[in-house]
């Protein structure tokens, strides 16, 4: 692969205090452990360090198979092993490989003429549709609806600026029937819980529970729409938590 022809894009939110994150899970705490001339070597040499803590689906992560069940069953399992403290037996979040896959981006906030979709607003089918795109079997679909704009301010991100509750757009279970016969990998989104909130989360029961498809919440697409990408190749890393629901990942996407 020729790099030097091709154009990086940065998927990824950045951390930080006080940003957003979904009530459900913990917020991200970070200080420092240690401020250089804590403790200084003989040649005046000092080092600075820190200590993070937050919880696997806060900021930019993929939600690993054993995120969700439903009727006591994950997908393709009648039965799982669970504790505190060794996590999830089955379909860990260590069990994703490196993910390299061609992925597509649904601009359902360009498709209706707007910067960012209204709180209340269902993506439907006939939206996926208009977008004009089709994710291959086994690819990534991204849907961008402009929330990834108010990233700096967390009310607004996490529910319009109104009310304690998580509301904002996203694809409604149609949506997500019309995601998974295509046959994907993942379906990701802008949003902190990718499908339209506030919900009985329908769609995390369709795409991982159902399908075995992974979702992936929290990310920037506004440089992909900008320029008007529709097509990419899709990379992203998550960390091998064994037992997890859930990581963190730095996502990229690579243009010709």
């Amino acid at each position: 692969m020729d790099l030097d022809s091709k154009k990086i894009y940065d998927l990824g939110q950045p951390y930080y205090i006080g940003m957003p994150h979904f009530p459900t899970h913990p917020p991200y705490l970070f200080t420092l452990t240690r401020l250089h001339g804590d403790f200084v070597l003989d040649n005046g040499a000092s080092s600075s360090s820190d200590a993070i803590t937050f919880g696997g689906h806060v900021g930019t992560h993929i939600d690993a198979l054993s995120h969700f069940s439903c009727d006591g069953k994950m997908h393709g399992r009648d039965a799982f092993s669970q504790s505190y403290a060794g996590g999830v037996g089955e379909h860990s979040v260590d069990s994703i490989a490196p993910i390299f896959r061609r992925g597509v981006l649904f601009d359902i906030a360009r498709l209706e003429g707007v910067a960012a979709l209204p709180r209340d607003f269902v993506v439907t089918p006939q939206h996926l549709e208009a977008c004009q795109v089709e994710p291959a079997e086994g690819g990534i679909a991204l849907i961008r609806t402009g929330w990834a704009q108010f990233w700096s301010d967390s009310k607004r991100y996490l529910t319009g600026g109104q009310g304690a509750v998580p509301c904002g757009p996203g694809p409604a279970e149609p949506a997500a029937r019309w995601l998974s016969a295509r046959k994907i990998f993942a379906a990701g989104s802008d949003t902190v819980a990718f499908e339209r909130t506030p919900s009985s989360m329908e769609v995390h029961v369709h795409l991982i529970v159902e399908s075995g498809i992974h979702i992936i919440e929290c990310l920037n697409l506004e440089e992909l729409a900008r320029d008007e990408v529709k097509h990419f190749t899709f990379i992203a890393l998550p960390l091998k938590f064994r037992g997890g629901t859930g990581s963190p990942i730095r996502p990229v996407a690579i243009v010709e």
